[in-house]
């Protein structure tokens, strides 16, 4: 990758960060649900679904994409990835491996962030 390629992701991750923390911000503590994430990650997985098919669909894109979905969505939030890859095993008729993914990344990163505190205290 070139030099620029670099340079937009960093720049797409710098907006993204501050998207995601001007949501929180905006947002504010709502109880026990943590609403800020939850709209941050609902609205990274419709953006990225969005611009998964238009660039799908066209030539020629590689700095944009790089800009918005590696790094604003990137920034704002990785679940959106982690959407976009679920729905893409889908399509795929990989059931099972989406199925799986879902599962193993539930579980997995939950217990890595309860297994990070532990190990912190």
């Amino acid at each position: 990758m070139t030099g620029s390629y670099w340079v937009v992701v960093a720049a797409g991750g710098a907006v993204g960060a501050l998207g995601r923390a001007a949501v929180t911000l905006w947002m504010g503590p709502m109880g026990y649900f943590p609403i800020a994430t939850f709209v941050v990650n609902l609205i990274g997985s419709l953006v990225i679904g969005m611009a998964w098919g238009y660039f799908s669909r066209s030539t020629g894109h590689v700095l944009l994409p790089a800009f918005l979905m590696t790094g604003m969505l990137g920034g704002f939030t990785t679940f959106s990835t982690f959407s976009l890859e679920t729905v893409q095993l889908i399509q795929q008729g990989a059931w099972g491996w989406a199925a799986g993914y879902m599962a193993l990344s539930m579980i997995c990163c939950v217990l890595g962030a309860g297994l990070g505190i532990w190990l912190l205290r």
